[in-house]
């Protein structure tokens, strides 16, 4: 199991201190959590993409490349690359560049995004969101996978004889994951190339993820990469605590009361009853984030957010460190426990490499 933490990169005011952080603090807290992930022992940092006020993560791969050259060990991601508005040779190319820089640490999440103004201004309709992720996700996979590409399509000029640069590392593609919150014909792409499916697993109860993580299961045993149980899956989470659980609530309670994305609406009590987000003790954190396995199946990834809503960096760093110490160890063993030995790990570079070399020696592949 990949353990880690993801950012949805918003700027928001502290409404314990009524302090509004700068895009410099944030953008360097974004780095200083990184290195946290690494020192405490967990395996990814994932990033989301946005381009519009109150997000500062306009350009992922910038922020991985940097935290890429203070890090040894950890998988450097996003939560959400737009396969919507960005260019898919600005994506080959972008993620291909950051492999090299960081021996191979770099997979990806690709999403359309859920932000309608984005889209005209990289020239694109948000009613033809869904199109263009299949068009422009088949072009990714040929910049990646082909030397030469020779394409045509509906919302792009043509490619004649163009090779994408650099190519990817040790001649293998970054793992894709594909990211959704209520969109079935994402888990079908997914399913279809053999990819990871991200469900980010915050904002809705149980049932509305399993529809979508079953769909991708289904299909992905219908295309014939494995069995259901076998398909790829991430989820996130979230959770706040602290040793003694009315400390956590406590603490937590006027961030979440005046956090853009929740704030104003449920109380903190029904919505951790009726969402993957736990406040409180490490105990129900841990607990909470092993029954994930009881509705998901086994599952290869787990990211959590945590530095949202206005949360000053010094306490998303104590945060880290109580994970760490006691929710960490446990959750790995149970995890490990748990998988059944033909379910795959979580997929890294070497892996992906060791795979593909081992199907090029085997005469019954040839």
């Amino acid at each position: 199991m990949q353990i880690g933490v993801f950012s949805v990169s918003d700027i928001t005011r502290d409404p314990v201190t009524g302090k509004l952080p700068t895009e410099a603090e944030r953008i360097k807290a974004a780095v200083a959590i990184a290195r946290k992930v690494e020192e405490i022992g967990m395996d990814v940092y994932a990033t989301g993409e946005h381009h519009n006020p109150p997000f500062y993560a306009s350009s992922p791969t910038t922020l991985l490349g940097y935290i890429a050259a203070q890090t040894e060990r950890i998988i450097l991601s996003t939560t959400t690359t737009l396969i919507t508005t960005n260019d898919p040779v600005k994506i080959a190319e972008d993620f291909a560049m950051l492999q090299h820089l960081a021996d191979g640490r770099v997979d990806l999440v690709l999403g359309r995004g859920n932000t309608a103004p984005v889209y005209p201004w990289f020239g694109k309709d948000p009613q033809d969101s869904v199109e263009l992720t299949v068009e422009n996700y088949n072009l990714l996979r040929q910049l990646w996978d082909k030397e030469t590409v020779n394409w045509e399509g509906k919302f792009r000029t043509p490619l004649h004889n163009f090779t994408a640069t650099p190519r990817p590392l040790d001649g293998v593609a970054p793992f894709v994951w594909h990211g959704s919150i209520r969109t079935p014909q994402v888990a079908e792409i997914a399913a279809y190339f053999g990819d990871g499916f991200f469900a980010n697993n915050i904002f809705w109860p149980k049932e509305h993820y399993m529809q979508l993580i079953g769909l991708y299961r289904e299909r992905y045993e219908h295309y014939g990469h494995g069995r259901a149980d076998q398909a790829v899956v991430g989820l996130g989470g979230q959770f706040f605590m602290r040793k003694n659980s009315q400390d956590a609530v406590n603490e937590f309670r006027p961030y979440f009361d005046n956090a853009p994305v929740y704030g104003h609406g449920p109380s903190m009590e029904d919505f951790t009853a009726q969402t993957p987000l736990t406040v409180g003790s490490p105990q129900e954190v841990l607990e909470k984030t092993l029954s994930f396995q009881e509705y998901f199946g086994d599952y290869q990834r787990q990211l959590f957010l945590i530095d949202h809503a206005g949360l000053p960096l010094k306490t998303v760093l104590e945060q880290l460190d109580l994970f760490g110490e006691y929710v960490l160890p446990e959750l790995r063993k149970e995890f490990d426990a748990r998988r059944p030995a033909d379910v795959p790990e979580g997929p890294t570079h070497a892996a992906r490499v060791a795979a593909r070399d081992a199907a090029a020696s085997d005469p019954a592949v040839q």
